[in-house]
């Protein structure tokens, strides 16, 4: 498939998917005339980039964690990486979490004081 069909595939810019391809997350045969052609299973692959990447991870952990989950090599010291990536992760998921359950409290503390009347006082911020 196209560059441009892979993106409109996966939701990721053209622009993303060069840019995947410059740090060796992503790869595509030419055609003769030179335009980048992508198997079908660079959709998945995307996919799992962006997940990653949502996580948090650089480019370069990505690039070696790749091989692992594609074919299941993986040395010792990658392994140890990926450990501290995922906790790295939880620790995110617990500070989101926290945003949010803060988030509820105001929520919850706000409609309160609109059934009574009473809305919430927007403070002025110093910029």
């Amino acid at each position: 498939m196209r560059v441009g069909e892979l993106a409109a595939r996966t939701g990721v810019s053209v622009r993303a998917l060069r840019y995947y391809e410059e740090q060796r997350l992503l790869g595509a045969e030419r055609s003769p005339s030179g335009q980048r052609r992508y198997p079908e299973s660079a959709v998945d692959r995307v996919r799992l980039i962006q997940q990653l990447y949502a996580a948090g991870l650089p480019s370069k952990t990505i690039v070696e964690l790749l091989p692992c989950v594609i074919d299941g090599r993986a040395t010792p010291a990658l392994l140890r990486r990926l450990a501290q990536e995922r906790e790295q992760v939880d620790r995110r998921i617990a500070d989101l979490t926290q945003a949010r359950d803060r988030l509820d409290s105001v929520i919850t503390a706000a409609t309160g004081n609109m059934r009574t009347g009473n809305p919430c006082r927007q403070e002025p911020t110093a910029h």
